[in-house]
């Protein structure tokens, strides 16, 4: 039998009425032939709700309780479903992440995936059954103790399931009908796309666009999952919502395939660093360690053996690379004058494969911005991305000129 993979997120979830929309639609899969394993989100607003009863009851928790707490959401969706559609007369069983098993790394609140057994649901698709509900965001590690995977975890479940079980494609239902050019909500001329490549998606996925978790995204690339985006409000239609595949797949690719935003972003500035061979590594090695998410660099000219060090990073993590910085100074691994913070940017981002063959991209990207009087504090490019920051409250405009200037709404 040939199988798919179904995820269901949180909003597709949120009440027993949407659960049963959502087991129709397994329902027509399983009529068309497939096997089905559906890996299902808490419904929405229940995993907030459980790490707020985690933090009201214990602020300095024990990390292997909050996992146990947490990926109770899932649980609960999942046999639920597995109810709806054993009441359809389609054989279902519910699992969760230890009777798979999903075996995870130690690292809990943030465990990576490392193995996923098949032998125990294989054998129950011989058995006759037609589909796995599985509880995703969860799995079991070494030491036998639950862990979960991180917001977004239930994307990376399903594609590691696709993955694992060689499945013909994996389908991710959202609250939105496919991957647009931009955020519709800031510009309404934004475009569903058909297709996008795995390394669009992935940069996308990076730089803010919410659709697809990364790690789901970096899983799909490597075993070349098929990943289709769509919605489990709009009406059946086998060919809707974005297929996420690879670039050999794309006939047409355009340079420019959407334009992404961070809002909340940081600029953050050492001032009067020693200009010495190591000191990059000297300033960076705390920050990781610290669990600061540092993305744009940029050193500044040097003058008499000192320069100037900015980097960006999440506004809710500053103060994290604050106290870092201050540790790493007091204990002489570097000097510096003072650290200069703007935690009033944002960070815009254009994406496309079609940048390897199409030469001006950065160029009208800033005349573009210069035209509206857009300053640029700090410039990143990549292969296939051109990122600036800009003070925050031109990011809206600054989307809206670039989709237009790259003429996005057209097919």
């Amino acid at each position: 039998m040939p199988l798919l993979v179904m995820k269901f997120g949180g909003t597709s979830v949120a009440t027993v009425d949407r659960i049963a929309r959502a087991s129709k639609r397994v329902a027509r899969e399983v009529a068309n032939g497939y096997d089905v394993i559906v890996v299902v989100s808490a419904m929405a607003g229940k995993t907030n709700e459980l790490v707020g009863w985690v933090e009201e009851t214990s602020p300095l928790y024990d990390a292997r309780e909050y996992d146990a707490v947490v990926a109770s959401g899932e649980i609960v969706t999942a046999g639920l479903m597995a109810l709806r559609l054993q009441e359809m007369d389609i054989p279902a069983r519910s699992w969760q992440g230890w009777q798979v098993p999903v075996k995870t790394t130690s690292a809990h609140s943030t465990a990576r995936i490392e193995e996923i057994g098949t032998d125990a649901i294989n054998q129950k698709f011989k058995e006759g059954f037609k589909v796995a509900v599985v509880a995703g965001f969860q799995g079991i590690s070494p030491e036998g103790r639950v862990t979960t995977l991180g917001r977004g975890g239930s994307d990376t479940t399903a594609v590691a399931f696709a993955a694992a079980f060689g499945a013909e494609r994996c389908d991710i239902y959202t609250d939105v009908d496919g991957v647009y050019t931009t955020d519709p909500r800031i510009e309404d001329k934004a475009r569903k796309l058909d297709k996008i490549a795995f390394e669009e998606m992935l940069e996308l996925a990076s730089l803010g666009a919410k659709v697809l978790q990364t790690r789901s995204v970096e899983l799909a690339m490597r075993y070349k999952v098929k990943l289709r985006v769509l919605s489990s409000f709009e009406e059946y239609d086998p060919n809707a919502g974005t297929l996420v595949c690879d670039e050999e797949e794309i006939v047409e690719q355009n340079a420019v395939s959407g334009v992404a935003y961070s809002r909340d972003e940081a600029k953050m500035t050492l001032i009067s660093v020693a200009d010495r061979p190591g000191i990059a590594s000297a300033i960076f090695t705390p920050l990781s360690e610290a669990g600061v998410n540092v993305d744009m660099i940029v050193q500044n000219i040097s003058e008499e053996g000192r320069t100037d060090m900015t980097f960006s990073c999440p506004t809710n993590q500053v103060k994290r690379a604050e106290e870092a910085l201050s540790k790493a100074k007091d204990a002489g691994a570097i000097n510096y004058r003072e650290v200069v913070c703007d935690t009033d940017v944002a960070k815009v981002s254009v994406v496309g494969i079609g940048m390897r063959s199409h030469a001006g991209i950065a160029a009208k990207m800033f005349s573009v911005l210069a035209r509206e009087g857009i300053n640029i504090k700090v410039i990143t490019t990549s292969e296939i991305k051109i990122s600036v920051l800009i003070d925050r409250k031109y990011m809206e405009l600054a989307v809206q000129s670039l989709h237009d200037a790259f003429e996005l709404h057209k097919a």
